[in-house]
């Protein structure tokens, strides 16, 4: 009979007692808060210098449940300063860790507060999300007016043969009827001969061919500078219906000219890491809806860092700057006076009213004709707004009197004029 080792299998089974133990502890500390209430506490107080699972400002919070007590936890967040000043060993060594980063006390936090938020930070890291395959439709013209043309184009020479056979069948049977010497010297000629001695027909085909080719050529030039969908790819991917869609991000915190000058302007990269020095990575559920992925987009946030120079490890930056050369979308020509403070400012336009749905837009694109003609159909139809704007309320109610109008459109009001935006 083999001799069972007792002392071997005593501290095996204390090993894995105290396994359990510690595993039941950290269990138990995770469930003493509610991890939904502590993600709402951790977006509206930690998530601007904390992530989960990388650096930010601060240190990453995931697991620090198991790195620190409890009640050393509580005094660290509710006064890290004062914690630090009492020469705590821990509270200094963390403090000098950061680069003596300030962190903000949270006095309000409640303990429970505290344990709801920590509760949160103990989760596991969720598994990465795994995109299905989806067939995503390409955009642009898909052929169909060129089929509608050619189409139309073989069924023109259909009857164009159909015509001339019968007409050849025509000058046949009137040359066998011999009724008269004239027919058929003209039924023997070539019938594109007969139809070129035949003034009348080559005056009516002549004009015919001018009207068609001056309505072609017109309608060429007339569209010369119209530029309606176009859709340029830019050196960084950019998604309004991302940032304008999901996250709310109003136009003007970006285009914050177009409430005072005469562009709306590009936004400097700086703007973005106002957002971006926090965020690294895209945590959206759009994954394919629109043919992208998550990795396409930290992708072009790694774009956009090496662009400002900013290294995110680190959290500093580096001094090496990259121009990035946006591309235009909306461009009027040199001749035309357009001023976005006038319609955004004084007459409180939408920036919709012009650049359609930009919220639902992955890629911008250029969505009016931006025409003379659509400048002055909106000029027709949008009546002038008064109430509690003084710059219109004097000259309304003249204008109001000698037209005898309750309401003044803005060609009322000279928007038709061509000096106001031809000058």
């Amino acid at each position: 009979m083999k001799k069972v080792n007792y002392r071997n299998l005593s501290s095996k089974l204390s090993l894995l007692m105290l396994a359990i133990l510690l595993a039941f502890s950290t269990t138990t500390f995770a469930q003493e808060g509610d991890p939904v209430a502590g993600e709402a506490l951790f977006k509206s107080n930690c998530a601007a210098c904390h992530k989960l699972d990388k650096k930010g400002v601060g240190p990453a919070l995931r697991g620090v449940a198991d790195k620190y007590e409890k009640e050393w936890l509580y005094q660290w967040i509710k006064n890290s300063q004062g914690f630090i000043k009492s020469g705590d060993a821990k509270a200094v060594a963390l403090f000098a860790e950061n680069n003596n980063s300030v962190m903000t006390s949270f006095p309000a936090l409640s303990n429970e507060d505290i344990d709801n938020i920590l509760a949160y930070c103990s989760q596991p890291k969720p598994a990465p999300k795994v995109a299905e395959a989806t067939v995503v439709a390409e955009s642009g013209d898909d052929g169909t007016m060129q089929n509608i043309i050619l189409g139309g184009l073989v069924l023109v020479f259909v009857l164009l043969v159909v015509m001339f056979y019968l007409v050849s069948k025509t000058l046949q049977r009137l040359s066998d009827a011999n009724e008269s010497n004239i027919v058929e010297r003209e039924s023997k000629l070539p019938l594109w001969k007969a139809f070129a001695q035949n003034q009348f027909l080559m005056l009516v085909s002549s004009i015919l061919l001018l009207l068609v080719s001056g309505y072609f050529v017109y309608g060429y030039f007339m569209q010369v500078g119209v530029d309606q969908g176009y859709t340029p790819v830019q050196p960084i991917h950019f998604s309004h219906k991302i940032h304008a869609g999901d996250n709310k991000i109003d136009c003007q915190y970006c285009h914050s000219s177009a409430r005072k000058s005469k562009t709306s302007g590009i936004p400097s990269l700086n703007v973005c890491m106002n957002c971006h020095k926090n965020i690294s990575e895209y945590t959206g559920v759009q994954d394919l809806a629109n043919g992208y992925s998550t990795d396409f987009y930290n992708e072009q946030i790694a774009k956009l860092y090496d662009a400002v120079g900013w290294d995110p490890d680190n959290m500093n930056y580096t001094g090496e700057e990259k121009p990035v050369k946006w591309i235009r979308v909306h461009n009027l020509p040199d001749f035309v006076y357009y001023n976005h403070s006038q319609h955004v400012t004084v007459a409180g336009q939408e920036c919709q009213k012009c650049h359609g749905p930009v919220e639902e837009m992955e890629v911008v694109e250029q969505y009016a004709q931006l025409t003379m003609r659509w400048c002055i159909d909106c000029h027709n139809a949008t009546n002038v707004n008064t109430e509690d704007n003084k710059y219109y309320e004097e000259i309304h109610k003249e204008l109001a009197k000698k037209y005898d109008l309750d309401k003044m459109t803005i060609a009322d009001l000279g928007g038709k004029e061509c000096g106001k935006c031809h000058y």
